[in-house]
């Protein structure tokens, strides 16, 4: 009689063991991702994110940020949850723009002395047309749209 003896099967390597798992993760991540932006866009995320898109749509027309005196003549206000700064150039003209850098997207720090200052590689905006007046950035932030009734300034 000839005992045969279990032939044994060799451990994965390791490297191979991380990719595998590096490969579940990836999958799971996309699968998350991907159903996210089924259903709505950013816009549309952003505005439920804020207090619900329905709301802030309906009525007045859209959201309000602040009052004209809250803006400072020559700078402006960034409302961070609403991803927009607000500039007053000159007396009573305002304007919107994007708070998020056309450089590597970093949310805009600072706004003082007729510019809104990224901190995150200094780059700096135009207060009057969001045009770049320092790089690294090279595309101007992006303008909004707001309404100005009255003293109420409202992101539209």
């Amino acid at each position: 009689m000839t005992s045969e003896l279990p032939q044994s099967v060799p451990a994965p390597a390791r490297r191979t063991v991380v990719a595998a798992v590096g490969a579940a993760g990836l999958a799971v991540a996309l699968t998350a991702c991907g159903s996210d932006s089924d259903s709505s866009d950013s816009s549309t995320s952003q505005a439920d994110a804020n207090g619900g898109g329905a709301s802030a749509s309906s009525g007045s027309g859209g959201t309000a940020l602040a009052k004209t005196t809250d803006i400072p003549e020559g700078g402006g206000t960034i409302f961070k949850d609403q991803g927009v700064v607000v500039t007053q150039p000159t007396a009573g003209t305002f304007k919107a723009f994007s708070s998020k850098c056309t450089h590597q997207g970093c949310a805009v720090g600072s706004v003082a002395n007729g510019v809104i200052v990224c901190p995150c590689h200094n780059s700096e905006f135009s207060v009057e047309d969001g045009s770049v007046k320092k790089g690294p950035a090279t595309q101007a932030l992006a303008a909004e749209q707001i309404t100005v009734t009255g003293d109420s300034i409202t992101l539209a």
